[in-house]
């Protein structure tokens, strides 16, 4: 049986995820399906960074990170859903089928949407979509790996109980 719906704030996404300002790009979490899936959400506003060069006078969100937003919510379904001991930490190993849709500007909010594809311990391959209503902006696989972060031993390969070494469905 799925775990209920968690919903976490941007103080405890930043309790699991070691980004920071201006790089934490996860606002809030909505939804969690521990192994299964995640959705969060990340406010654009005209006060980021990433807005001063790309581009003035037209500001677009930069594409890549919104690739590494999924990616940052596919880390905090990993960690979430482990059994790894200690402060895990995952390490993003690949990004396929990227592919960008819409530009995304200020004002805008992104619905992020990861969807775990296939897992073989320490690695997870997720399906990543964002949205902005009900317009689909990017999407991307990214395959990453947790680890314990003070021992440096990958996560153990009993996994999670619902996911073993197969495609998920």
């Amino acid at each position: 049986m799925a775990e209920p719906d968690i919903v976490m704030d941007a103080i405890e996404v930043q309790a699991i995820l070691p980004h920071r300002y201006p790089f934490l790009l996860v606002d809030r979490v909505v939804a969690f399906d521990s192994g299964r899936r995640a959705v969060g959400l990340k406010n654009v506003t005209v006060n980021d960074p990433y807005f001063q060069g790309h581009f003035p006078g037209r500001p677009v969100f930069p594409g890549v990170l919104i690739v590494e937003a999924l990616a940052q919510l596919g880390g905090v379904l990993a960690i979430r859903s482990s059994s790894v001991e200690g402060s895990p930490i995952v390490y993003l190993t690949g990004i396929d089928k990227a592919r960008f849709r819409k530009p995304v500007i200020p004002g805008d909010q992104i619905r992020l949407e990861v969807e775990v594809i296939k897992r073989r311990p320490p690695f997870w391959k997720m399906q990543g979509k964002a949205f902005v209503g009900n317009d689909l902006v990017c999407e991307a696989e990214s395959t990453a790996m947790l680890q314990s972060e003070q021992t440096g031993s990958a996560e153990a390969e009993t996994g999670h109980p619902n996911l073993e070494d197969h495609d998920v469905e």
